[in-house]
């Protein structure tokens, strides 16, 4: 009997181990942004200082193969360096670091392929203190293992208000679980919940006019959580100002 007890919790563990296995994906990974990642701020997510937006420096621009139009900004990745390929005796063994996806990582058509953000190619250009995490630096490019993670969080979601009269664009910041946006809507005090569409990056727009109205916004992860944020924005709010709420997400 204990005997196949054993048998059953070692079977469990492999097969445990087999999964976690499965959900990590090859790529490359370079870095960019000096030494100490100032010059990863902004990027095509739109959350511009990525310190204010929660973010931090560390973040990392992704290939389009990953960043997939906007709708994987703030998603977060563990990264390991592959040291059983070609290039991994520049790992630094034992390590991992997770990133926020804040930026892409365009192709550059001038070189074979794309480079390393062409087309079909799963690859990070993290913050330089990020990759040194991993990476040692006289490489530039190294090979990594990936997987996407749930993202951890100081504080609640911000919304950052632009546009102009009947254009609002709404950058959405610092979601934790999924970390990424799948749909959102913005309600004022006098009219009903108004669905928004994905401009660019993590930028919704509505094309309403809510000029001296208090705002509420609706949002729905990419994993699946929605979540109301009630009352969050005053009717005097102005374009340029970015609010901050006390509800985050888990998924």
């Amino acid at each position: 009997m204990e005997m196949a007890k054993y048998l059953i919790l070692c079977t469990a563990f492999a097969a445990c181990l087999a999964l976690a296995a499965a959900d990590w994906s090859q790529g490359t990974a370079t870095f960019y942004g000096g030494p100490d990642g100032s010059d990863t701020m902004g990027g095509a997510c739109g959350y511009g200082n990525l310190y204010n937006a929660g973010y931090g420096v560390l973040n990392a621009a992704l290939s389009e193969t990953l960043f997939k139009d906007g709708a994987s900004c703030g998603q977060c990745y563990t990264i390991s360096c592959d040291g059983s390929r070609p290039g991994g005796e520049y790992c630094k063994p034992g390590t991992s670091i997770t990133v926020s996806a804040t930026n892409l990582c365009p192709a550059n058509f001038a070189l074979p392929n794309g480079g390393w953000c062409g087309p079909g190619r799963p690859h990070f250009d993290m913050s330089q203190p990020a990759w040194e995490h991993i990476g040692v630096y006289r490489a530039g490019v190294i090979p990594v293992v990936y997987q996407q993670v749930r993202c951890s969080r100081q504080g609640g979601v911000r919304f950052n208000i632009a546009g102009f009269n009947y254009f609002l664009l709404i950058n959405i910041q610092n979601l934790a679980g999924s970390g990424s946006v799948g749909a959102a809507w913005i309600k004022g005090d006098s009219t009903g919940w108004i669905q928004m569409s994905r401009n660019w990056g993590a930028n919704w727009q509505a094309l309403s006019g809510l000029v001296g109205q208090g705002l509420s916004f609706a949002v729905t992860t990419t994993g699946g959580q929605y979540i109301q944020f009630l009352n969050v924005v005053p009717a005097w709010w102005k374009f340029g100002e970015t609010y901050t709420t006390n509800q985050n997400f888990y998924y």
